[in-house]
């Protein structure tokens, strides 16, 4: 029987706090909406049932930006400023293949150097301890001579191992890996910015078409001699920092122009005019080559002399023209 009754009482205990649910539920929407209003959208909704809670969304994040996009900005912006942009060219010299190159060889030539001076030190000592003339000692002395003969002979090693870790060097360093990087182009609405974008356009076509044309044949032969086409990069690269330099003197003339006084603009005005000319005609006649390297391609196959002869003379042409500008320079 208590068992009965107790379980009845806990029966009607339930019973109570369930009738009483929706009152509770009623008092922690209110609490809710103190802390919580609702918004425009859903207040229609939370007034027709009151008795459901009604949670607020999340707030959106605002997006974040992606990084690539933050160092291309970085880059663009740095491109406009010359002292970024100098310096930056200097950090992408300093990579370069080539000239990581020299810088291994000018070190190994150092140890070298010190390797060679430390055995003729010790090659001296020996002498002069066999022979007793070291410390006056009437005759040689054993150990003295030993000694400096071991290291003479481990320093003489050091050194004809690094002569000879030289001498590879040195070997590879005509076929050391160019740099990738092309050259920075002059600041946005620079006189110099068109020529330049051409100029590298057509560096960039000159190289695939010289290096068809070193390609040899199914015959085993190339449609242009080496000597031709080592030739014509040769004139090219000279012509192309010609050019850079001449664009270089372009940019200084702008920069000295915006800071000079109104009545003084007109003839720095003219000066980039007439120096914008140059560029243009110094990109034309480097195109020139460009062309004639295209048509030594087009004409391997039907004959080595045309093609040898065309590329000849618009290096030459070229060649004089670099010498013009470095002339003007």
């Amino acid at each position: 029987m208590n068992r009965r009754r107790d379980f009845d009482e806990f029966n009607a205990r339930i019973e109570k706090y369930v009738e009483r649910l929706p009152d509770y539920a009623q008092r922690a929407q209110a609490k809710l909406q103190r802390y919580f209003p609702p918004s425009e959208e859903t207040g229609g909704k939370a007034a027709e049932q009151p008795g459901r809670f009604q949670h607020r969304p999340a707030p959106a994040k605002p997006p974040v930006p992606r990084r690539s996009a933050v160092p291309a900005a970085f880059g663009s912006v740095a491109d406009q400023i010359p002292a970024m942009a100098e310096a930056r060219a200097k950090w992408q010299r300093w990579n370069e293949p080539a000239a990581k190159h020299q810088r291994r060889i000018r070190r190994t030539s150092r140890v070298l150097t010190v390797w060679v001076l430390v055995t003729i030190l010790l090659g001296v000592l020996t002498v002069l301890a066999g022979t007793g003339l070291l410390g006056g000692v009437a005759g040689p002395d054993i150990g003295q001579t030993v000694l400096a003969g071991f290291g003479t002979l481990v320093f003489g090693t050091f050194s004809v191992r690094t002569g000879l870790r030289l001498r590879e060097l040195k070997k590879h360093e005509l076929t050391a890996a160019p740099s990738a990087a092309p050259p920075p182009l002059p600041a946005a609405g620079s006189a110099a910015r068109e020529p330049m974008e051409r100029l590298a356009e057509s560096e960039a076509s000159l190289g695939e078409l010289l290096r068809q044309l070193s390609v040899p044949t199914s015959l085993g032969t190339t449609a242009v001699s080496e000597v031709s086409v080592a030739d014509a990069r040769a004139t090219a690269d000279e012509a192309a920092q010609a050019l850079r330099a001449l664009a270089t003197r372009v940019q200084a003339i702008e920069r000295g122009r915006n800071s000079a006084p109104q009545r003084e603009r007109a003839a720095l005005d003219a000066a980039v005019t007439k120096l914008r000319s140059q560029l243009d005609d110094g990109v034309e006649s480097y195109g020139g080559l460009v062309a004639a390297a295209g048509r030594a391609v087009a004409a391997s196959s039907a004959g080595i002399g045309t093609s040898r002869e065309a590329l000849t003379d618009a290096t030459d042409r070229l060649a004089g023209l670099a010498m013009a500008l470095k002339d003007l320079g």
